[in-house]
């Protein structure tokens, strides 16, 4: 408020009155010096959170990785397939001839004999086609001794030329017609008779019956195309299991080579086979071979459609083949590869060749080797030559 020279010092109020704080001064050069420091602390903090995040930015770009050690088969290694069994000799039985079912004499589960009759079959049409067939042979021999008479009696006329060479021919040739005739009977005849075999249903080998379809008074039809057959017979006093082996294996299944066959209704039971051929093929489709096991079966213990499992031991020398977690495989546009780590903890990616999968674990065939440090799951951005943390030291797996 400006000065009046007019207004004494002594009229202004109290409250009016500016005089010098002598604390003013003190306080604020406090309250400036306190805001420097505020200042120099944030910038200070700020400062060395910004180095921080920098370090584990850069902690946070390095990928952490477990090491594992790739482990090698043992020298004898088994192989388990699935296998299907299959009777030795197999046959549905179809009649042959229309007709219907007379009796059967034999059901499911019974052991016959080979020529063994197991049902018969009445057949009213081919009996009737067989007693034609007979009174046709009989007609035609008939004809053929009367032209047999003639062309003998023309024979002896001509010789005293009593008729002519012409009449004597045609004599002659009625008697070879009528000869043709007569086979031609006879041959109607000998199908019709064979037809007539088949009346009778017989086993074709010793087997046991394992399907019955054959019912009396049922008619029954030859070559129909959905028949099932009256009767299926199967030889199972030894039987044929058919495995199914990948590609990799398939040179070291050879004939001889033993296998140990085990089926479900048998548990703790080893049944002991032999590899009897292979189809020297891998099929297109399934990218296997087709093996062939033979292995008696005296007691019956198995049964044809068995669903069983064949266990093969093959030898290979040790470390020859390498085992990984299914996990540390990669698929790479170039094909499967793994990680591996050098000394300086920089990883590399290694292209391999599977030799089989296991499932949860699968063998190498090559570029890997047996001191190899792997990344046991490595992650899909993992690049060649990047540096890499280890997590744990390399330990093998098995």
């Amino acid at each position: 408020m400006p000065s009046d020279p007019s207004v004494n010092d002594h009229d202004i109020p109290e409250a009016l009155r500016h005089r010098p704080q002598p604390w003013l001064k003190p306080v604020g050069l406090a309250g400036a010096g306190l805001a420097v420091v505020v200042v120099a602390a944030g910038l200070i903090g700020r400062g060395v959170a910004s180095a921080n995040l920098k370090a584990t930015t850069h902690e946070a770009e390095v990928a952490s990785v477990e090491l594992i050690s790739p482990s090698a088969d043992a020298a004898d290694e088994p192989l388990t397939l699935p296998a299907d069994v299959q009777a030795n000799d197999i046959a549905a039985l179809h009649p042959r001839i229309s007709g219907y079912i007379k009796d059967w004499k034999v059901d499911i589960g019974a052991h016959v004999k080979a020529g063994q009759v197991l049902a018969d079959i009445d057949t009213p049409d081919l009996d009737q086609q067989l007693a034609q067939a007979k009174a046709a042979l009989a007609t035609a021999t008939a004809r053929r001794t009367v032209a047999q008479i003639s062309a003998d009696r023309w024979s002896r006329l001509l010789a005293k030329n009593a008729v002519s060479q012409q009449e004597t021919d045609e004599k002659t040739g009625d008697l070879a017609a009528k000869s043709a005739d007569v086979q031609a009977a006879k041959a109607d005849l000998d199908r019709l008779a064979a037809l007539e075999s088949f009346k009778r249903l017989i086993s074709p080998f010793d087997g046991v019956v394992t399907q019955r379809n054959a019912h009396v008074g049922a008619l029954v039809s030859a070559n129909s195309p959905n028949d099932p057959g009256l009767f299926t017979v199967a030889d199972v006093h030894r039987l044929r299991i058919y495995v199914h082996a990948p590609q990799d294996v398939s040179a070291e299944l050879t004939p001889g080579l033993e296998a140990s066959v085990t089926v479900p209704e048998h548990p703790g039971r080893a049944f002991k086979a032999k590899l009897a051929s292979t189809s020297e093929a891998v099929g297109a489709q399934s990218g296997a071979l087709t093996a062939e096991l033979q292995i008696d079966n005296a007691d019956g213990a198995l049964k044809p459609g068995d669903y069983a499992q064949a266990t093969f031991k093959l030898a290979h020398a040790p470390g020859a083949v390498l085992r990984l977690p299914a996990a540390a495989v990669m698929f790479r546009q170039k094909g499967l590869a793994v990680g591996v780590v050098d000394a300086q903890n920089r990883a590399h990616i290694r292209y391999v060749t599977l030799r089989r999968d296991l499932g949860t674990q699968v063998e190498i065939a090559t570029g890997l080797s047996a001191a190899d440090r792997v990344i046991a799951n490595p992650p899909d951005s993992l690049e060649d030559g990047e540096t890499v943390r280890v997590a744990a030291p390399a330990k093998g797996r098995g």
